[in-house]
């Protein structure tokens, strides 16, 4: 199997790779290269958490499945060590031999303990005494204290303490805690060393009565996996805070990362008690816990970032010479609209229009869903807390299980709960990952209903830097398909067919599967697909299929893609791009026809992966209006024209950098045209 498809493990982490490439790339401002160390390390301790972790339990459990390229759970733990130590080599490469250099340079010096003066030692060891000191909590190992909880990906030192009276040798654990600063700051401005070290140089306070043989960090990466007992499942709130808090102390550690420096003594210790083999303790030259390094992105210096983006409104929804606000349903009754962030502000319309239908008198209802949230600001929770508070029927679907945002998820949960929102805790058995949102209102008589469908979660944070498209549309049949769908999901019911939404599970797997062979029948056949992974057997078969029958097929894939185009014979058709830039690429984009035959085109929340068609639920929007669907041709066109930040992968399941010729950026053609697409209205 390996000859047709490409392991999604592996794949996973060619997308890392890429990741890493940008920090890098010395055309990259230097704090932007900071930025996206720290996101390949976030990206690799997810991957631990959830891929690894995965094929570690099927281990355990002697599962016997395999792979869609037909790898055993051991095989695949086995091809994919080398890669994760190549990788690591490159993250401590760049920071090292680059990036410190370069942060000296600009005036952001980067200090050991060791390389510190006296005068820097004392300020420092004051500021120990004073801010740091009281938080730690040491712990020895001996018979009356056992081997501490590691929590996940806490940041901890690993030490091997003796007893000069009695000789007696003990390990000792100090966990920093995450409220602490991860570089403190000394001396002159922009000048920092790692916590850890500080803390390293000060044993003697927190052993005192003991010596100090050896001091080193070393992290611990857990299985994410949420397990829901059973015995909770009455109750889907109580269920889900009951398995957070398993997890919290319970799941098993998958992974090991200590320093060079560490002696084999103490690796073994740690390996012992956290039930791990050698294979699975990785050792790196690069500070641990890259995703540290967002503090060094975060310093005051714009000169070494790219310039933010202006995130405009688009001028039908600005306000009017006098300070009138847009009237949202006006606009949406004479025509739908398509917004595109972070090229479009997030706030200026998919917040403005729940803010406007929180306010509105002639609004009876809000319905809504929930995957992924942002800070207690949120201000569309804001905007649903309000209209519950004025008597409107608010009804919010909050996805208890969207993994490392359940907390927060919970958090929110409760408190739409005591702001009289209906809030519907998910499905038994599916993820809700459909980004949709109703709004019911009265005009003349006359009940109306207001539809957002969108590729994004509704999280103000992310939409500054996840690229996303969104469609506000009063269309009957669209409308009246979301009604549909709220009530599937509210009532519980037998899902219902609709008129013109793709959803799943259901409907879309089936859609997509039928406009595959429509264009394999037809002999100007032509699929432009965007997406940010594609691991379905069924789809990718079809694409080989359609591939086969002459048609021609652009598929941009972010990440995981386990479909091998321009194989002879099978896929000699189909070529595969990723981009990969400033804005995380999240939109999911579906083209199918040619421009004689005409062509559907359409945005939703579905990746093409087994879980998303058969295991979640979710809503993709056929795009109907000619503006929009010009739009969307614009945003493919520029996407597949990009020789900037695009990589293509080739039939060996390798990525490679595009050739640059003309230098086209497609993420910087769309932040330039947003700007004069708004310029040139407000000029008209």
């Amino acid at each position: 199997m390996r000859e047709i498809y490409l392991n999604r493990e592996i794949s996973q982490l060619a997308f890392i790779s890429r990741v890493l490439a940008i920090a890098e790339d010395p055309a990259q401002p230097l704090l932007e290269r900071i930025k996206f160390l720290a996101i390949s390390g976030q990206n690799l301790d997810h991957f631990f958490q959830v891929r690894v972790g995965a094929l570690q339990t099927q281990v355990e459990m002697r599962v016997k499945a395999l792979s869609l390229d037909g790898l055993s759970a051991t095989e695949q733990l086995e091809e994919l060590r080398p890669r994760v130590q190549a990788l690591i080599e490159r993250q401590a490469d760049v920071f090292s031999k680059d990036l410190l250099p370069e942060l000296a340079q600009s005036g952001i010096v980067i200090e050991t303990w060791d390389g510190l003066d006296a005068n820097a030692r004392a300020d420092l060891s004051r500021y120990f005494d004073e801010q740091v000191f009281p938080v730690l909590t040491p712990l020895s190992v001996d018979p009356t204290h056992p081997f501490p909880y590691i929590s996940n990906l806490s940041l901890n030192l690993a030490l091997a303490v003796v007893d000069p009276d009695t000789g007696q040798h003990r390990f000792a654990r100090v966990k920093i805690p995450p409220l602490l600063p991860r570089f403190l700051p000394f001396g002159d401005p922009g000048h920092f060393v790692p916590i850890e070290q500080v803390i390293a140089a000060h044993t003697e306070a927190l052993f005192p009565g003991t010596e100090s043989l050896s001091c080193h960090p070393f992290r611990v990466t857990r299985d994410a996996d949420l397990a829901i007992e059973e015995s909770d499942a009455g109750d889907q709130l109580v269920a889900v805070a009951s398995a957070l808090q398993r997890r919290l102390r319970m799941n098993a550690a998958v992974r090991l990362e200590v320093p060079p420096a560490m002696s084999e003594q103490l690796r073994q210790i740690l390996a012992s008690e956290l039930d791990l083999d050698a294979t699975d303790i990785y050792c790196t030259r690069a500070p641990l816990d890259l995703g540290g390094l967002w503090f060094l992105h975060g310093i005051d210096r714009p000169d070494l970032k790219h310039s933010e983006p202006t995130h405009v409104t688009p001028v039908e929804l600005r306000s009017a010479d006098d300070g009138t606000p847009c009237d949202f349903f006006a606009l949406l009754r004479k025509r739908d609209l398509l917004v595109h962030h972070p090229y479009e502000s997030f706030s200026g319309t998919v917040e403005a229009f729940l803010a406007q239908a929180a306010e509105d008198p002639d609004v009876l209802a809000i319905k809504h869903t929930l995957y992924r949230t942002s800070s207690p600001t949120n201000r569309i929770m804001g905007s649903l807390i309000q209209a519950a508070a004025e008597g409107k029927e608010v009804v919010s679907l909050v996805e208890l299980t969207a993994r490392f945002d359940e907390a927060a998820n919970i958090g929110w949960a409760r408190a739409l709960e005591e702001a009289g929102v209906h809030v519907v805790y998910g499905m038994v058995g599916l993820k809700a990952h459909g980004k949709t949102s109703l709004v019911v209102r009265r005009e003349e008589g006359v009940i109306r209903r207001y539809v957002h469908i969108g590729t994004g979660n509704y999280n103000p944070d992310t939409a500054r830097s996840y690229e996303d498209l969104g469609l506000f549309t009063s269309d009957p049949a669209l409308s009246a398909d979301l009604g549909e769908f709220f009530n599937y999901l509210t009532a519980n019911v037998k899902q219902q067919r609709f008129g013109k939404l793709w959803v799943a599970p259901g409907t879309l797997r089936n859609k997509l599967l039928e406009l595959i062979r429509r264009e394999a029948e037809s002999d100007d056949g032509r699929i432009v697909i965007k997406v940010n992974s594609l691991a379905d057997e069924q789809i990718i078969n079809a694409l080989y299929d359609a591939s086969q029958a002459g048609v021609e097929i652009d598929l941009i894939v972010r990440s995981v893609c386990c479909l091998r185009p321009g194989v002879p014979g099978l896929s000699d058709n189909i070529r595969v791009r990723s981009l990969v830039g400033r804005f995380l690429e999240h939109s999911r984009i579906f083209r199918f026809g040619s421009e004689i035959r005409g062509r559907t085109y359409a945005i939703g929340s579905a990746d093409l992966m087994a879980r998303n068609l058969d295991r979640r639920v979710e809503v993709v929007t056929p795009v109907e209006h000619p503006a929009l669907t010009e739009r969307l041709e614009e945003i493919l066109r520029l996407l597949l024209a990009d020789d900037v930040l695009a990589w293509e992968l080739d039939p060996e399941g390798s990525w490679h950098r595009v050739p640059t010729r003309r230098g086209l950026n497609a993420q910087q053609e769309l932040l330039e045209s947003a700007t004069i697409r708004t310029e040139s209205a407000l000029d008209r």
